[in-house]
């Protein structure tokens, strides 16, 4: 099983920027599908968005598109979530989350939680002033 962890959340102001990374120290990534969701206090959880290879597309919520960016570094065996013009409503706990089977890309369902096997534990972003 691919274990994942997530790194580089923290406290910022409205309208600033914050780069979550995850990683995997046993497993290549490179192959596999890479999902970023969210959960905010008392809320469900939210997609955010998806990275495969590079023949597969890239998917982002709505309410992140045009603020939220993900990339990989397949040096590194880390993916990216940069996060800029953040919003209070930005506030929740970030996770990623392996598909090996590339079922996302297969279904266009990138935000189905249940399509993903393993997920880290999640890190902490605030958004507040």
């Amino acid at each position: 099983q691919v274990q994942l962890v997530e790194s580089g959340g923290g406290l910022v102001q409205p309208g600033g920027s914050l780069r979550l990374s995850c990683t995997s120290s046993g497993s290549s990534l490179v192959n596999y599908a890479i999902g970023w969701f969210r959960q905010a206090p008392g809320k469900g959880r939210e997609g955010v968005s998806c990275i495969g290879r590079n023949i597969d597309p890239t998917y982002y919520g709505e309410s992140v598109k045009g603020r939220f960016t993900t990339s990989r570094d397949v040096a590194k065996n880390t993916v990216y979530l940069q996060m800029n013009s953040l919003k209070p409503e930005d506030t929740g706990v970030y996770y990623c989350a392996v598909d090996t089977t590339l079922r996302v890309f297969a279904t266009t369902r990138w935000d189905l939680g249940s399509y993903y096997e393993s997920w880290g534990p999640g890190t902490q972003v605030t958004v507040s002033s």
